[in-house]
């Protein structure tokens, strides 16, 4: 009867624990579903966490194809308490953004039919290639005239591609390719993970930059989970083998998706920013600037433009100056604290200091340019 008892108790303070609200995209298999009977590679990973925790689960649906405004609008919005599936980097979101230890990396793939075994690029040649546009793959063998390209939107045309016999391999985003692999094509292909710079990730929970608390429970809760995160990524088809690594190219930091990782942050063109000094106050210190643009390219370029270069003229932020004059630096602090929500910017108090604005405002007083007023 005690252990009845006890048991029942567990069970009553579970039951009055607060849910882990988990930001969720409804239609991103491998990694998320709303399909309760398969949710998904990050979902369920989400249902051991909680349990290990001690808390129910519940989802806020929002769909990752949106990049970082699915980030600012679900967990900075306070919409829910962690992410699944961010990439582990601090290029990403800025400071506004912690993260747990790693939980898995997720890596672009070469896919073949048994009968090929793909070692590295050289293997390729001759041979016909379906490449996933615009990705890092895809530049990787922009300068290799000796690997034909078949140029295909999705892995799912790459794995189509392969299957009807108009590819010899495919270069694509691999967890989706694991995923069809095993769901589509009966684990006909041989999928070789490749890692190198733009074509792997480590793979973290994202919360917002107070939850600090939650994430090392998380953090603590994460050794005893490996064995069932493990069989949760053989379960989705993530990609297994060791993985071969390939040359450096410049790539966005990612986050993942249907299709593959949605670009979140693009190179910025730095010719494209046009300097002038500022009349109206001292020179920023080169600390606050570097702070403030590492801030704004994280979090604000987004809308903004990385290094604040934007063509749109409402939203170019090197013309506040040309703008609002004298009243620049209160216009931007009133903003920024407060948001514009009529226009879609959320207030940003609650996740920034006063130190970190006064940065990103030093950043932006050297970008400021009359040409832009033109």
């Amino acid at each position: 009867m005690a252990s009845t008892l006890l048991a029942s108790s567990a069970a009553g303070l579970a039951n009055e624990a607060e849910p882990l609200r988990l930001c969720a995209d409804p239609t991103n298999l491998p990694f998320s579903s709303d399909n309760p009977t398969q949710p998904g590679f990050y979902l369920e990973v989400g249902q051991a966490l909680s349990r290990e925790l001690g808390r129910p689960v519940t989802y806020d649906w929002y769909k990752s194809y949106f990049g970082k405004r699915t980030v600012r609008v679900t967990l900075l919005g306070k919409q829910c308490d962690a992410m699944i599936g961010l990439p582990l980097s601090s290029d990403f979101m800025g400071p506004a953004v912690i993260f747990s230890k790693k939980i898995a990396t997720e890596t672009y793939a070469l896919v073949s039919r048994g009968t090929l075994v793909v070692h590295g690029i050289d293997d390729l040649r001759g041979k016909r290639v379906a490449v996933q546009y615009q990705t890092t793959p895809q530049n990787l063998l922009a300068g290799r005239d000796d690997i034909e390209k078949v140029t295909v939107l999705t892995p799912d045309e790459g794995l189509a591609a392969l299957a009807h016999g108009k590819a010899d391999a495919a270069f694509v985003w691999g967890p989706v390719a694991g995923w069809l692999n095993k769901t589509t094509y009966e684990s006909s292909f041989r999928i070789q993970p490749v890692e190198g710079d733009g074509l792997s990730w480590d793979a973290a929970i994202g919360f917002a930059k107070n939850s600090t608390q939650l994430r090392d429970q998380v953090d603590a809760a994460l050794p005893q989970l490996a064995p069932r995160i493990a069989e949760l990524a053989a379960k989705y088809g993530l990609p297994g083998a060791p993985p071969i690594r390939l040359g450096a190219v410049r790539y966005p930091i990612k986050l993942a998706s249907l299709t593959g990782p949605a670009q979140l942050l693009r190179q910025p063109d730095a010719d494209a920013v046009i300097t002038v000094s500022d009349s109206t106050a001292s020179a920023p210190k080169t600390e606050a600037v570097a702070l403030g643009k590492e801030i704004f390219n994280g979090t604000c370029a987004h809308c903004h433009g990385p290094d604040a270069v934007q063509a749109e003229r409402r939203i170019d932020l090197r013309r506040l100056q040309t703008r609002y004059g004298e009243d620049m630096r209160d216009k931007f602090w009133t903003t920024v604290h407060e948001g514009r929500p009529s226009k879609g910017m959320p207030a940003w108090k609650e996740v920034f200091t006063d130190d970190q604005f006064e940065g990103i405002y030093s950043f932006l007083l050297t970008v400021q340019s009359s040409e832009t007023a033109n």
